[in-house]
C-alpha cells in the first residue's frame, strides 16, 4: 500500500465528472488499498479517486455511529438519492464541512438529513447503505467529488466569497499542486 499525494482544488480532475469503474482487477484493489492507506494517515473519514488523481468513480469512508459501531467500505459507481435539504442557512457549529482538497480550512454547508446510496464493492456485490446526519453528509461529500464538485463550490453566501479568497489567498486553484498525508503538515 502507498501513500498518494492529495490533489488540492484546481487539479482538473477534481473538477470534471469521473469515469465509471468497468474493470475490477488487481489495479483496482491496488487503488482501493491505496486509498484507504492515503485516507487514514490523512486523517479523513471518506476518500474518492479524484483527489489522489484517478478520474474513477469510486470512494472509500471510515466512519464511527454514536455507539461507536465501525463503518468502513468502498463503494464503487455509486447511485445517491438524496433526502430534502431545509431551506435555512447551515449552522455554523453543527454543519461545519472540510476536504482533503482544500485543507486546513471549514465552512458551514447546508446537506440533506438522508441519503440513500448504491453501488457496488470491490468483489462487484451490491452495497446499499440508507444513511443520516453525519454518515449521510460524508457520502453527498463524496459523491459530489465523483462528480467534479467540491463542497467549497456549494457554499452559500458570505461562505462562498471567503473560501474564494481562501483558494486565492493560499495561491491554490491551479493545477499541480498537492500535499502528502504525513509529510505535509496540512489537514482537511
Amino acid at each position: 500500500m502507498t501513500i498518494r499525494p492529495i490533489c488540492i482544488t484546481g487539479e482538473p480532475v477534481l473538477h470534471q465528472r469521473a469515469t465509471e469503474v468497468t474493470v475490477f482487477d488487481d489495479e483496482l484493489r491496488t487503488l482501493v488499498a491505496d486509498m484507504y492507506e492515503t485516507m487514514d494517515k490523512a486523517p479523513g473519514v471518506g476518500l474518492a479517486a479524484p483527489q489522489i488523481g484517478v478520474g474513477l468513480r469510486v470512494f472509500t469512508y471510515d466512519y464511527a455511529d454514536d455507539d461507536g459501531n465501525e463503518r468502513r467500505g468502498v463503494i464503487i459507481n455509486p447511485v445517491l438519492e438524496r433526502g430534502p435539504i431545509i431551506d435555512e442557512p447551515a449552522d455554523e457549529d453543527t454543519e461545519i464541512e472540510g476536504c482533503l482538497s482544500v485543507p486546513g480550512e471549514r465552512f458551514p454547508l447546508k446537506r440533506a438529513e438522508k441519503v440513500e446510496i448504491t453501488g457496488l464493492d470491490l468483489e462487484q456485490n451490491p452495497v446499499h447503505i440508507e444513511a443520516d446526519g453525519w454518515f449521510a453528509r460524508i457520502f453527498q461529500h463524496e459523491f459530489d467529488h465523483l462528480d467534479g464538485i467540491l463542497y467549497v463550490d456549494r457554499l452559500a453566501e458570505p461562505w462562498h466569497e471567503i473560501a474564494t479568497d481562501v483558494v486565492e489567498d493560499n495561491g491554490w486553484g491551479k493545477p499541480g499542486l498537492s500535499w502528502l498525508p504525513g509529510k505535509d503538515n496540512l489537514e482537511g
